[in-house]
């Protein structure tokens, strides 16, 4: 279970390096998405505060190493301190991917979501600290079932109840038993569109990359097929109807492979 950030702990205890980056600037707080953590937004760069966890150790190598290959935050400066991290990172520019003048521009919109993808997988993943262990994902959801941390009232209608699966549980055993033989490249590990900016008609940056790694090549197309349908059907309140996101395949001069789509949002149900 994601553990919010306690806004007294961080006051009272910046690290000095970070204080000294911080101290007696303007900021907003960021509360949008749903890590737990802190997000304070500055004029030229961000800090995001969390419960420290051997991914988010991991997603700092990770973002240290994408330094150069693409526009991602750059790492400013990191501690660890009574168990928090505490990050700064430059100011990635641009507006989100579900930003409405996007939204209502599809074709502008869904060729730069094609360009990111292709953007992702043009990098070499040879020394790539992370990869996506489809394993431990499974251990991982079966450990949240069992502790309850599965949110039932987020899940596709169609994934629980008439017509889906029973329960958490039997959803799991399906995944355990269709596990796809993966295609691997660089992924984002959440590509939805608030993760991806754009700016001047160019792909300008990659943020929240906290799952970014080595990982199978529809993992990224899939949350990224799911995002869009949602953020043009109605589900986050508004509706687009010009929107297409089967166009995403289209743009990317490929055929849409269904089952993983189908297996990484399911597994995805469980986190």
């Amino acid at each position: 279970m994601v553990t919010g950030v306690n806004m007294d702990d961080v006051i009272n205890n910046l690290p000095e390096s970070i204080r000294s980056l911080t101290e007696g600037k303007p900021y907003e707080t960021n509360d949008f998405g749903k890590s737990g953590s802190l997000v304070r937004i500055y004029d030229d760069f961000v800090l995001k505060v969390e419960k420290e966890r051997p991914h988010i150790a991991q997603m700092v190598e990770v973002m240290k190493w994408l330094d150069g290959k693409l526009p991602a935050p750059k790492v400013l400066a990191t501690e660890v301190k009574d168990g928090y991290r505490y990050l700064v990172m430059s100011k990635a520019r641009g507006r989100m991917a579900c930003d409405e003048y996007y939204m209502t521009r599809p074709e502008e919109l869904v060729t730069l979501l094609a360009e990111a993808l292709k953007m992702l997988w043009s990098v070499d993943i040879t020394d790539c600290p992370k990869t996506f262990d489809l394993k431990a994902e499974l251990e991982e959801a079966k450990y949240r079932i069992e502790h309850n941390l599965v949110d039932l009232e987020d899940a596709e209608p169609e994934t629980f109840g008439e017509g889906g699966f029973k329960n958490p549980e039997e959803l799991l055993q399906w995944l355990y038993d269709h596990k796809p033989v993966s295609d691997p490249v660089f992924a984002h590990g959440d590509f939805c569109l608030p993760n991806v900016l754009f700016e001047d008609g160019k792909v300008s940056g990659f943020i929240d990359l906290g799952d970014a790694g080595i990982a199978d090549r529809w993992y990224d197309i899939a949350l990224g097929y799911r995002s869009l349908k949602h953020n043009a059907d109605g589900t986050y309140g508004h509706y687009y109807a010009d929107v297409h996101p089967e166009d995403l395949f289209k743009k990317l001069g490929i055929e849409p492979d269904w089952e993983k789509i189908k297996y990484y949002i399911l597994l995805d149900e469980l986190f």
